[in-house]
């Protein structure tokens, strides 16, 4: 028997991150009875995007146009480059306006148990977008996980070897955060990376 079109939808919902079948069933049950609209829409977003959404030549994001308007606007400093897991990562450096430079989006992290390893994650492109002669400084603000470490490590060793100067995000207490509330690994962290003031 092949399953219905309401197990269908069920099952597809459920390739979203964080949601189990529970959560599949409600959200489906809901569009369907709640909230139609909501849900063309929804479904056109989702099929308009996966048509017109490719990445960037210069940082692997997501975007409508070959080169995106970030990499093409010249207000952004080219000697700098911050390589990022994610494009929600990237968001995220972009809200702290901190940062002006350029970005390059991993579309992942190495993970040898889940078959990623520098072929899978296209570190080749990174390696020829970072050696582009404009490039000065490539910043790696992978996450602070087994696998991200291991991403940074990886790639900070390739970008050495061609003399580019690498830099990593500091670690540590976080802004506004009390030692008593902090745990022990991020209170060791921030004295390695102490700094003189």
């Amino acid at each position: 028997m092949s399953p219905s079109t309401l197990d269908e939808l069920i099952d597809a919902l459920r390739c979203l991150p964080g949601v189990g079948p529970r959560s599949a069933q409600r959200m489906a049950y809901h569009l369907l009875q709640r909230d139609q609209r909501g849900a063309a829409r929804l479904a056109h977003a989702l099929a308009y995007a996966l048509d017109v959404l490719r990445h960037c030549e210069r940082c692997n994001n997501f975007s409508e146009t070959d080169v995106c308007a970030r990499c093409a606007s010249p207000q952004r400093d080219r000697s700098l480059l911050c390589v990022v897991e994610m494009p929600a990562d990237l968001a995220m450096m972009e809200q702290t306006h901190a940062y002006n430079g350029l970005y390059y989006v991993l579309m992942g992290r190495l993970s040898p148990l889940d078959g990623i390893g520098p072929r899978e994650l296209g570190l080749d492109r990174l390696i020829a977008r970072a050696t582009d002669g404009e490039v000065g400084e490539v910043i790696l603000a992978t996450n602070f996980t087994n696998e991200g470490e291991a991403t940074a490590h990886t790639v900070a060793e390739l970008l050495r070897t061609r003399g580019l100067r690498v830099s990593r995000l500091s670690r540590g207490v976080p802004v506004g955060g009390e030692l008593e509330h902090t745990d022990s690994g991020t209170i060791a962290q921030a004295l390695v990376e102490r700094r003189a003031l």
